[in-house]
């Protein structure tokens, strides 16, 4: 590797908002805040929407969708279309 073009790795916990879970890792990634994790040391802390530990795909959790709600409601706002009509 050439020195001097690759950014630096270093221990950064990744903290997902959504289920409040926290991850140490190594990446590249800025982060202004910090965290002190639970060994005693001070790693930078980045905010995450969502992680493996709440995405629907990996926790299994999935949500149901009301389709024919949406159409009937879509329907009585727009009423039907012309090509519905003929």
């Amino acid at each position: 590797m050439r020195s001097g073009i690759h950014p630096e790795s270093r221990a950064v916990v990744f903290r997902d908002r959504a289920a409040d879970v926290a991850f140490l890792t190594r990446s590249t990634a800025d982060s202004a805040g910090t965290i002190e994790w639970e060994d005693g040391n001070t790693y930078p802390l980045v905010d995450v929407e969502i992680s493996s530990a709440s995405h629907p795909f990996y926790t299994g959790a999935s949500r149901v969708v009301d389709t024919a709600g949406r159409v009937e409601r879509f329907e009585r706002r727009y009423g039907r279309t012309a090509a519905a009509q003929r």
